[in-house]
């Protein structure tokens, strides 16, 4: 890790944004977005972030609060000053991005257990270096990377009683989004057998595209529509489609399809 200067969140986002944000990030182009659920009058729960390192070399979180506001806002807010200050750290004593997310997420997880107040958050994490990435998730976020003809080239399995069941083939996806107990969540940062699940490591090719984002998105679109909306395009106009489209779905139930408002936040990437 060459570049040895101590760095801050680039974007560090709690409030509602009326549109999606672009930035030039770890040589390629990111897409920022995160608001609250429709008609909800409490605040936005989700936390967004870019933390750059180098200009090749960057770190993407999402944090999905829990436990209802303003429990959850800070809980995922925390989450994100931990890692910031634990990826400070690391570049200081020259370690690994690896070591200083898992450091970050150690203490997010500590600070927030000590707190006494019953929050917690979900996390997903996606480290950049060059064109390798690397995920890291504690609960039911949503990580996917597709090519620009739609192969689905990696979903990450969520920490909930449902995506366990999807995965093992008990249940298909159209049972699990209207599924009675999909937000039940059993792995949480704020919870003493917190868990973290690394993700393989993946070469993205040059067309290829990453999402990760809070729950809000997979609850109210099927994945194939989620891959359909961000394989091609310009990552703005692929953003204002999965807003449109999932907050149409949260603010109108519709026969045989998903309507869980909830907060939407998602970081789409793209290689240079």
């Amino acid at each position: 890790m060459a570049d040895t200067r101590l760095v801050k969140a680039k974007k560090f986002i709690q409030t509602d944004m009326g549109a999606a944000e672009l930035y030039a990030f770890a040589r390629g182009t990111t897409s920022l977005y995160t608001h609250r659920a429709p008609h909800k009058d409490t605040p936005n729960e989700d936390t967004v972030a870019l933390i750059p390192v180098s200009n090749r070399n960057g770190v993407m979180v999402v944090a999905d609060g829990v436990g209802g506001s303003p429990t959850g806002q800070d809980a995922s807010r925390i989450a994100i000053e931990s890692i910031t200050s634990s990826i400070n750290k690391a570049i200081s004593d020259n370690a690994s991005l690896r070591e200083g997310i898992l450091n970050g997420i150690e203490a997010a997880n500590k600070r927030i257990c000590e707190s006494s107040t019953g929050s917690a958050t979900t996390l997903a994490v996606l480290e950049i270096q060059g064109r390798t990435i690397r995920s890291y998730h504690v609960g039911d976020v949503l990580i996917l990377v597709t090519g620009q003809r739609g192969k689905l080239k990696h979903q990450n399995v969520p920490h909930s009683p449902v995506g366990y069941a999807v995965e093992s083939g008990m249940l298909d996806e159209t049972e699990a989004v209207h599924h009675e107990e999909r937000n039940i969540v059993s792995n949480v940062i704020g919870a003493t057998d917190m868990r973290i699940e690394i993700g393989p490591t993946i070469e993205l090719a040059q067309h290829d595209t990453l999402i990760i984002s809070s729950d809000g998105l997979p609850d109210n679109l099927y994945i194939n529509e989620i891959v359909e909306h961000i394989r091609k395009g310009p990552l703005k106009t692929v953003s204002s489609r999965l807003i449109q489209h999932c907050h149409s779905r949260m603010a109108q139930r519709e026969e045989n399809q998903p309507h869980h408002p909830d907060d939407l936040s998602f970081i789409l990437y793209r290689p240079g």
